[in-house]
């Protein structure tokens, strides 16, 4: 059996094409443990993800994270599951054909926008098989993670490449490594706080809370804390938010070992004890809702909150599919498109 990938049969007369390859994190196809288990067995396998030495790892996981954590996590999951599916499925999906779409008024020769997933279906092998089917010669990696880290940009774009390193024909290349400060995203974060303020009024202090990382990965070099508390800044920037105003937190810590801070969790309490009026809370590592923004801050966070004494608490949605995040999102690939495509 040959080490390399079965080349599609492309016929002679198909236009070369460019692809867009969209890479999100993943999702169970269910919420149940059996549909969890190979989910996070490949996401907790992955070397980006957890640094801890392989062979102790391997015990770790196998006798006591996967034995139990699916079963607690499943709960979690039934609970934001969307009659559609995993709504980060639903969204991503979703982003996809309307940033195909976007790219139509923009972009006059043959192009092709693919959802790959880093972890389940579809996987991002099988995102670049289709590519390749359609006669993508050129293909753009963009990763939907705003603020660049190892555990998420580069995993992705691992993942692409161990699927290139199989292939016979490579196509040519091109990857995005964030865009945690780029004009257009921030535009549609604070565009998307500032619609809701309208509607729903305005809190008395604002968090804005990313995922988290062990906080040695960015002692070794990681800039994702600093992209996360510029984008942060530039984001009150453009809400016209005095420094007392908001807060940069970090969610979702796992193990013992310290993450990046301050953390959400005893941070959304302290506010709660000091009896503020009301809170929002927004996610801008995000772009699609999904098991993190809706349980564990729209949820837990908003239990806590109330629990410890505090008023209102809101969650102000992820970007989802805004026509400002599309529209974003058609900026930045054009950005990187240039020389590879023509233009209207």
């Amino acid at each position: 059996m040959s080490f390399y990938l079965k080349e599609p049969d492309i016929p002679e007369q198909e236009p070369a094409h460019t692809g867009i390859l969209l890479i999100n994190l993943g999702t169970p196809n269910a919420p149940t443990a059996k549909a969890l288990r190979p989910y996070l067995r490949q996401f907790l396998s992955d070397r980006r993800v957890i640094e801890i030495p392989r062979a102790i790892w391997w015990f770790i996981l196998n006798g006591a994270v996967l034995p139990f954590r699916p079963r607690q996590s499943s709960h979690k999951y039934a609970a934001i599951w969307d009659p559609e599916g995993s709504p980060l499925m639903v969204h991503s999906q979703r982003q996809a054909r309307l940033l195909s779409g976007a790219l139509h008024e923009s972009i006059a020769s043959p192009y092709v926008v693919e959802l790959g997933m880093r972890y389940g279906q579809p996987s991002v092998g099988s995102a670049i098989a289709k590519l390749k089917a359609k006669n993508c010669q050129r293909i753009l990696l963009f990763p939907l993670y705003p603020q660049y880290a190892g555990s998420s940009s580069a995993s992705a774009i691992d993942e692409a490449m161990r699927t290139l390193l199989r292939t016979r024909n490579m196509p040519e290349i091109r990857t995005i490594r964030d865009y945690h400060s780029h004009p257009a995203y921030i535009g549609a974060i604070a565009e998307s706080i500032r619609l809701y303020w309208q509607e729903h009024g305005t809190p008395e202090k604002l968090l804005m809370s990313f995922h988290g990382v062990p906080r040695r990965t960015c002692d070794l070099g990681d800039p994702y804390r600093a992209q996360c508390l510029r984008s942060g800044r530039l984001i009150a920037e453009a809400l016209q938010l005095r420094p007392e105003q908001y807060m940069v937190t970090f969610q979702s810590r796992f193990g013992a070992a310290e993450w990046l801070q301050p953390y959400f969790a005893p941070t959304i309490e302290t506010l709660g004890k000091q009896k503020l009026r009301r809170v929002d809370v927004v996610c801008p590592g995000f772009s699609s809702d999904c098991l993190e923004t809706l349980e564990e801050i729209a949820m837990e966070g908003k239990h806590l909150f109330l629990e410890a004494g505090g008023g209102e608490y809101h969650y102000i949605p992820a970007l989802n599919e805004r026509d400002t995040w599309i529209n974003a999102m058609r900026d930045i690939a054009l950005e990187n498109l240039q020389g590879w495509i023509t233009p209207r």
